[in-house]
């Protein structure tokens, strides 16, 4: 019989006879009304822990000693695992800029007992070096094995380390260095080459110890003042040399964490070892089954707390940890070679933590193939999505069942390939993700995706997704670690008596709100509050409302919101999360002017999908930018905004009038973006100040 015609009427037939009714979710959470001296609002906590969880590991008080018990228990059980690279080379692209591509091996593994020794050494040739427990060490590069060994052998000698984005520009690089007073950086050749850029800025950098064997000549140590030494050197220094450990208290601060800065400079916030370990507890008590069966895919910025806080909590509990990147992630991926494999196909990885942005792109990518192939397969796949649809929305068997695993054999088992076809959990945050992708991740890779919300301030630590929750645009109930409270905010109108939702500011409190920021002593008193029980709240900045069963729905942000001339208030993250999902759009960002009645846009357009629309409509140019300007391609990119904003259900004012079209992308790099992909605000607008003027002007 007719495949077609199988897959048709099996999944009909197995609905009908073996329908479930639908899940109730049980009520787990405390909501109550406070009205402490600090402030009045609406607290809600996660009632199946007695109190706020602090450690998951009895005994166990610090990061260090997390580490060092894990590598006991574990031993010759993979844990660190790097692909070797065979070879690179140079590829001109369409508009004549080169690209590396890199063809890359198998994963290559160290043991935890290889990794323990790894750590030892070079925690004692740090000492060796000289680097004093009171001086501060600086980890400045992509996300890899010695990142993850660097770091647990600072702890060892209760060093505290500053971590900073290996995509920050030299302005914030230098003043992240200063201000911390650092002594030491631990850096690879690419980043060692932008410290030798800004050397005669640097106030305290006494050493410099490279990740990778081949020193470039121009960081010659006679010419900048500094001693540089590989990593290999430190790690054969202290075993040459042991010192025993010098293992730090949970009070102690583990990290000062640079945020990647979205407006000015970036801030410096302290983390102890007991904030942290804080939220890797949490974590561990709500996703199930973690353990030894697991491999995690580790390719996020290790600098960013949420791949920090991941990666110490696979090696808590016995995961194998596979480095990538961003840029080697799949088969498709820009630097990987055409004809080999992608980190995720190698691995194969059960878990990983993912920013909405690149599942984004993972989402336009595969809906890009499938309307590309057209014909039997392409109605067979959007079949079967809306059945799957279908059945997650209304609790039916086809969500978890015979129709689960039909779909999955004849549709869905090549989207899972790209990621390895493995995926049992992801993990986002960093940045709302939507709801579109949302139910992408749920359908075509089978997997819940955990949405989780928190910030640097807080660890990442706040609430979280539970396993078995589909529902979209919320981001769950709060962590064990943590308590979510809301306060009234009436200048933008949200209170915690409005109906049918208590809607306010979001506060975060519990044991993983960190210390404040370094040496800023007036923003952490702005930012940060003990009220009269002893629980310090971060004022997050963010809007939310809270539902019946607890979870958290984040609907706005107080530094988005502009009023136009004709006081209608529009949320600019809102506008820009309803937009971004069109196919056109790779990155967007509203401006609204209080001298203006009507909103515009800067879009970074997907070339693609903009470069596969021109050749459908026949449309002839020389380049990408000069596609950009023309005027039918402006009007139909707007359509599809339009499309976008009238599906979202926005108001008319929020829909921009005029948009800029970009050809160049953003990326961290560009210094448009974060790490996280977040869009730099007031950095966007300073570069295109002159573009936004003319939109309103024209």
């Amino acid at each position: 019989m007719n495949p077609y015609i199988v897959s048709v009427i099996f999944p009909i037939l197995a609905s009908l006879l073996f329908r479930k009714p639908p899940k109730h979710r049980g009520v787990t959470l405390d909501t109550t009304a406070t009205t402490d001296d600090s402030e009045s609002g609406v607290t809600v906590r996660n009632a199946r822990f007695d109190a706020p969880v602090v450690t998951a590991w009895e005994g166990v008080t610090t990061l260090a000693e997390l580490f060092e018990e894990a590598c006991r228990k574990h031993g010759e059980r993979a844990l660190l695992g790097a692909r070797e690279v065979i070879s690179k080379e140079a590829e001109a692209g369409s508009d004549g800029r080169v690209f590396e591509k890199v063809h890359l091996g198998e994963y290559r593994w160290l043991s935890y007992d290889a990794v323990f020794e790894a750590v030892t050494s070079f925690a004692s040739g740090l000492k060796e070096l000289g680097h004093g427990r009171e001086e501060r060490v600086a980890i400045f590069a992509d996300t890899r094995e010695e990142w993850f060994i660097a770091l647990q052998g600072c702890f060892r000698r209760n060093v505290t380390v500053v971590t900073i984005y290996a995509s920050l520009g030299e302005e914030a690089l230098c003043h992240s260095l200063n201000e911390t007073e650092v002594t030491t950086v631990i850096c690879a050749q690419k980043e060692l080459k932008t410290l030798v850029n800004i050397n005669g800025q640097l106030d305290s950098v006494k050493r410099v110890i490279c990740m990778d064997d081949d020193i470039p000549s121009v960081a010659s140590s006679v010419e900048h003042g500094w001693t540089i030494t590989s990593f290999a050197d430190v790690k054969r220094l202290g075993k040459e040399n042991p010192v025993d450990a010098d293992l730090p208290l949970s009070a102690d601060v583990a990290v000062i964490m640079y945020t990647s800065g979205s407006t000015g400079l970036p801030k410096g916030v302290m983390m102890t070892h007991g904030n942290v370990l804080a939220t890797v507890s949490a974590v561990m008590n709500i996703v199930p089954n973690l353990g030894k069966k697991d491999i995690y895919l580790a390719y996020l910025p290790m600098a960013h707390i949420l791949e920090l806080a991941a990666e110490n909590l696979m090696a808590a509990v016995g995961i194998a940890i596979g480095y990538g990147s961003p840029l080697t992630l799949t088969d498709t991926s820009s630097k990987i070679k055409k004809g080999t494999k992608g980190d995720a196909t190698v691995l194969m990885p059960t878990l990983m933590a993912a920013v909405p942005a690149i599942l984004d792109r993972v989402r336009d990518g595969v809906f890009k193939k499938v309307n590309a192939a057209g014909g039997l397969s392409k109605r067979l796949f959007y079949l079967a999505y809306e059945r799957r649809l279908r059945a997650i929305n209304g609790s039916w068997f086809g969500a978890w069942g015979l129709e689960k695993a039909l779909w999955n054999f004849l549709v869905f088992r090549k989207v899972q390939a790209i990621l390895g076809g493995r995926i049992r959990f992801i993990l986002s945050g960093g940045a709302p993700l939507s709801g579109d992708t949302q139910q992408f991740i749920n359908i075509c890779f089978g997997a819940p995706i955990g949405q989780g919300y928190g910030l640097t301030e807080t660890c990442a630590g706040g609430t979280f997704s539970d396993f078995d929750d589909t529902s979209v645009g919320r981001v769950g109930p709060p962590l064990p670690c943590s308590f979510i409270k809301l306060i009234d905010w009436p200048e933008g109108g949200y209170l915690t008596t409005d109906t049918p939702m208590a809607r306010g500011e979001i506060l975060i409190g519990g044991p993983n709100v960190t210390l404040g920021y370094f040496k800023n002593e007036e923003k952490t008193k702005e930012s940060y509050k003990v009220d009269d029980r002893g629980m310090r709240w971060f004022y997050t900045g963010d809007i939310g409302r809270i539902h019946r069963d607890g979870c958290l729905e984040i609907i706005d942000r107080k530094k988005d919101i502009v009023k136009l001339q004709h006081g209608e208030y529009v949320s600019l993250g809102k506008v820009e999360a309803a937009l971004v999902v069109s196919p056109f759009v790779d990155n967007i960002m509203l401006h609204a002017d209080p001298f203006h009645s009507y909103c515009v846009a800067l879009v970074v357009v997907s070339q693609s999908t903009l470069e596969e629309w021109a050749s459908n409509q026949g449309i002839s140019y020389f380049d990408l930018s000069e596609l950009c300007t023309k005027e039918e391609t402006v009007k139909e990119v707007h359509a599809s905004l339009v499309k976008e904003a009238k599906k979202a259900r926005l108001e008319k004012f929020e829909i921009p009038a005029k948009i800029k079209l970009l050809s160049d992308p953003w990326s961290p790099e560009s210094g448009l973006v974060t790490a996280a992909l977040k869009i730099k605000r007031e950095t966007i607008k300073k570069a295109f100040k002159e573009e936004l003027s003319k939109l309103y002007t024209s």
